[in-house]
C-alpha cells in the first residue's frame, strides 16, 4: 500500500466519519474494488495515455455515479491527479481505518460447507477476543479439500483445525 492511497483513504475516512456515512462509503468502496479487480480491462482503460482527463471523468461517473458522493468525488479527484491506479490500495486502507475505528477485523473462514449464522457468531466471538477485537467480519470460503473442520485467517494469523492439516501433521510424525 502506498502513501498516496493511505492519504486519500484517510481524507475519505475523516469525511465519511464526520458525516456519519462510514458504512455506506465502505460498501461502495468494496463494489469499486471488485470492479477494478474483476475487470483488468478497466484498469488498462483508466491508465491509458490516450484518454483525456475528461474521458476518465466520464467513465468514472458512468460506472460509479450511483455511489456515495464522497466516493465519487474521491474517484474523480484521483482521476484528475492521475492516481486511479491507487484505487485498490485506497479501498484496503479505508477498510483498515474503518475496522480499527469499530474494533472489527476481517476474517476468511475456510470450511467444507457454508457456515450457519450461529457458527459465524460463535467463530466471531471466540476469535475476535484472540486478536483483541470486538467482532470479526467473516468471509466464508468453501474448500472441500479441508475434509472437515475449518481454517481461519485473520490478517497474517492462521488458525487451522481442519482434518486435512491434522492428517498432514500425523503423516509427517509417522514418516519422520
Amino acid at each position: 500500500m502506498s502513501q498516496v492511497s493511505e492519504r486519500y483513504a484517510l481524507a475519505l475516512f475523516q469525511s465519511a466519519k464526520q458525516h456519519e456515512v462510514m458504512a455506506l462509503v465502505e460498501e461502495d468502496l468494496r463494489v469499486v474494488k471488485r470492479a477494478f479487480i474483476e475487470n483488468p480491462e478497466l484498469k488498462n482503460l483508466i491508465n491509458s495515455p490516450k484518454l483525456t482527463s475528461e474521458n476518465k471523468r466520464e467513465i468514472m461517473t458512468q460506472l460509479f455515479g450511483q455511489a456515495n458522493v464522497f466516493v465519487v468525488n474521491t474517484l474523480l479527484l484521483m482521476g484528475e491527479r492521475k492516481r486511479l491506479n491507487e484505487v485498490v490500495g485506497l479501498v484496503d486502507a479505508y477498510i483498515r481505518l474503518a475496522n480499527e475505528e469499530q474494533g472489527i477485523a476481517d476474517a476468511k473462514v475456510f470450511s467444507v460447507r457454508p457456515l450457519s449464522e450461529e457458527e459465524r457468531t460463535s467463530v466471531s466471538s471466540v476469535f475476535a477476543k484472540k486478536v483483541g477485537k470486538q467482532a470479526l467480519r467473516i468471509e466464508n470460503i468453501i474448500d472441500p479439500s479441508l475434509i472437515g473442520g475449518m481454517r481461519i485467517q485473520i490478517g497474517n494469523q492462521i488458525y487451522d483445525s481442519s482434518i486435512s492439516s491434522k492428517l498432514e501433521r500425523l503423516q509427517r510424525q509417522l514418516i519422520g
